[in-house]
């Protein structure tokens, strides 16, 4: 029986997720493919400058579990830059820390950390009460494209 999924924590999605030499069509190049949790490791390692041990505790995963996905992004980007590949963003295993929501009655909105998610999506605005509300485009549970989400959620 094969080890279960180990989701690994992201605390946003990128918006940008492509990425190409300039003056080459798309379509002409060869894509390497990052998964979100790959992105997640370089900014905490490489743009937050944290310590592996304290970007691993973020994620919610060992430490080298971190490094082997640290190690895993950091090959494809060099691969992709000394190459003229292009980059593509999707996919993996991972969980959001927050999901966003809007009232849709006032236009307020509010984080929902992902442990009380855990047990249902929130039924009204926690200001005014109404029960119209949605969930913010851009924040949520899951994958992007190709791989695994966390619940089959694909509502982003």
């Amino acid at each position: 029986m094969p080890r279960p999924i180990k989701w690994r924590r992201v605390d946003s999605i990128p918006s940008v997720t492509h990425f190409k030499p300039a003056g080459i069509p798309l379509y002409s190049l060869e894509e390497v493919n990052l998964t979100v949790e790959e992105v997640e490791a370089i900014r905490l390692k490489d743009l937050e400058g944290l310590e592996q041990e304290e970007c691993a505790q973020r994620m919610r995963i060992s430490r080298p579990t971190f490094h082997r996905v640290l190690e895993s992004a950091r090959r494809k980007l060099a691969d992709a830059l000394l190459n003229g590949k292009a980059i593509r963003i999707e996919g993996g295993n991972f969980e959001m820390a927050m999901r966003r929501f809007r009232c849709m009655n006032q236009g307020h909105e509010w984080d929902v950390p992902f442990e009380e998610m855990v047990a249902g999506a929130p039924s009204s605005c926690p200001e005014c009460q109404s029960p119209e509300i949605q969930p913010v485009a851009g924040f949520g549970f899951g994958m992007m494209g190709r791989g695994r989400c966390r619940r089959g959620r694909k509502d982003w």
